[in-house]
């Protein structure tokens, strides 16, 4: 099992990691983390790995989602058309008590009536909110 949360105090709190930390993406550094298919120090971390706990959940994007669902399909070999590589993910968190503050939360509504481009290609970032949703 492993746990992850949006931020610091809260990974510490349920003793995991932060999201970011895991997709290795650095606030600092500029570069956001990269996915290498055969990463096998990935494949290794996480073959035993069953379930998933993310905490705060209120606080999580769908873009971050996103990268999570391709990271964790990578190391497990998985059916990209099965979310999470197959890994049981379950997620904590009062969705009342914090407000996402950048991106689409989970709760976004991606309905034809809502869609606000009506003939224009989706992009990267969509497609891939639409997949975590």
């Amino acid at each position: 099992m492993r746990k992850l949360a949006p931020t610091g105090i809260a990974a510490t709190e349920i003793g995991g990691m932060t999201i970011h930390s895991f997709l290795g993406e650095h606030r600092n550094s500029g570069r956001a983390g990269t996915i290498k298919p055969g990463d096998l120090k990935l494949e290794k971390e996480w073959t035993l790995v069953e379930y998933l706990l993310i905490d705060e959940m209120s606080m999580v994007g769908l873009t971050l989602l996103g990268k999570l669902n391709q990271i964790l399909c990578a190391a497990k070999h998985g059916d990209p058309q099965i979310p999470f590589g197959g890994i049981n993910v379950i997620f904590f968190g009062d969705y009342l008590q914090y407000r996402l503050v950048y991106g689409a939360s989970l709760h976004t509504d991606f309905s034809p009536e809502n869609k606000k481009k009506s003939n224009k290609q989706l992009s990267k970032k969509e497609i891939q909110q639409r997949v975590a949703h």
